[in-house]
C-alpha cells in the first residue's frame, strides 16, 4: 500500500479532468493536492465589507460554522433568533451595531464578518470517533484538533470508529454542506482489505447493484490491487454518502472486510506522508480550487505568509 512520496507540491485535481482513483494517479506520478510542505501554510483573511444594508443572517452564520443555512431558517421559522430584540423574520440582513441573539443569549456574530476560511485534511485512526462529545468517554477527532478562536471545526462527511483514513475539516458551514450535499455527488474513494477470494459474479454484482435496507446501492468502481496469502485489496468509490455503505455492499455479498480507509474525497487525496493522528492545511490556492469544485465563487481575499509549515494535533507526538 506504500507508494513513493512525490517531491513536488502540485494542485488539487480539476473537476474536469476525467475520474481516476487515487491508485491510478499515484502510478502517474499525479497527486491531488500539495501536501509535500515545501512552502509556507498561507492564512487566508477574507475581505468582507458588510454595507449599509448589511448581510443575509443565514450566509454570516454559516460562514462562522454556527450551523448550515438550512437549520438557521429553521431556527428562524421556530422563534430562536432576535435581532435588536426583534424576532428575526426570513430575509432578514445583519447590520453593523446589530445585536443578535439565538435562544435569547447573545451571539457576538461580528467575528465571522471578517472570517479566514480554513480547511485541514486530517489522518483519522481508528478507534476515534467523529462527534465533540462521546458518553462512553471514546476519542474524538475535535479533541485532536488545533483550536479556533472565533469559530468552530465542522467535519465534512463522518467515519464510523473502525474506519481509518482522510477527513476533510473546515470552520466554514457553507463549504462543508456543499460538500456533503446529496446533489453535489462528491466521490469518496476507499482502500478495502478482504479476507479470502471474491468470486468475479460477486464483483459484477457490486457494480450493477446490490438491493440494501435503505435502496439499492453500488459501486461506482471497483478496482484490485493485490495482495498476499488470505488478505485481497480493493480500491472502490462511491459517490454517496450514506451510513457505512461500503461494509453493507461487501457484506451483502457475504464478504468479510478486515481493514477500511478512507482515500479520497472529491478531489483531494490522503498523501502517503501524512501519519494517523496528525493533519495538514490546505493553502490558498488549494482552497480556491476547493472552493470551485463545491460550486462556489472563489473568496476574495489576501494572503498573510506565515512560517508555520505544517498544522499537527494535540495528540500527534504520541502516535
Amino acid at each position: 500500500m506504500k507508494t513513493k512520496q512525490l517531491n513536488k507540491p502540485v494542485a488539487l485535481r480539476d473537476k474536469k479532468q476525467p475520474n481516476k482513483s487515487a491508485s491510478q494517479m499515484r502510478r502517474e506520478n499525479v497527486r491531488p493536492n500539495t501536501l509535500a510542505r515545501k512552502e509556507p501554510v498561507e492564512k487566508r483573511l477574507v475581505d468582507v465589507e458588510i454595507s449599509k444594508d448589511g448581510e443575509r443572517i443565514q450566509k454570516v452564520l454559516a460562514r462562522g460554522g454556527v450551523a448550515s443555512r438550512r437549520e438557521i431558517e429553521r431556527w428562524i421559522t421556530e422563534g430562536r433568533l432576535k435581532i435588536n430584540g426583534v424576532l428575526v423574520k426570513q430575509g432578514a440582513h445583519l447590520k453593523a451595531g446589530d445585536y443578535l441573539q439565538l435562544n435569547d443569549r447573545v451571539l457576538h456574530w461580528e467575528k465571522f464578518a471578517v472570517q479566514p476560511t480554513r480547511v485541514l485534511i486530517y489522518h483519522k485512526p481508528t478507534g476515534e470517533i467523529v462527534t465533540r462529545n462521546d458518553p462512553q468517554g471514546r476519542p474524538t477527532i475535535f479533541a485532536s484538533l488545533p483550536k479556533l478562536d472565533t469559530s468552530r471545526w465542522i467535519a465534512v462527511g463522518r467515519l464510523d470508529v473502525n474506519t481509518s483514513g482522510l477527513l476533510l475539516i473546515t470552520n466554514n458551514g457553507e463549504l462543508a454542506n456543499k460538500l456533503m450535499h446529496p446533489s453535489t455527488e462528491v466521490e469518496r474513494e476507499y482502500a478495502v482489505r478482504i479476507l479470502g477470494e471474491v468470486p468475479a459474479e460477486k464483483i459484477e454484482l457490486l457494480r450493477k447493484g446490490v438491493q440494501l435496507e435503505d435502496g439499492e446501492a453500488k459501486f461506482d468502481q471497483i478496482y484490485f490491487m493485490g495482495g498476499e496469502g488470505a488478505n485481497k485489496w480493493y480500491h472502490v468509490i462511491v459517490s454517496e454518502g450514506r451510513n457505512r455503505l461500503v461494509r453493507r455492499l461487501w457484506e451483502a455479498q457475504n464478504v468479510v472486510v478486515s481493514r477500511l480507509m478512507r482515500v479520497r474525497y472529491g478531489p483531494v487525496v490522503l498523501s502517503d506522508g501524512l501519519r494517523t493522528g496528525k493533519c495538514q492545511e490546505l493553502n490558498s490556492k488549494e482552497l480556491d480550487l476547493l472552493f470551485e469544485f463545491a460550486g462556489l465563487p472563489v473568496e476574495t481575499s489576501h494572503v498573510v505568509r506565515t512560517e508555520k509549515k505544517d498544522v499537527k494535533t494535540k495528540h500527534s507526538s504520541s502516535r
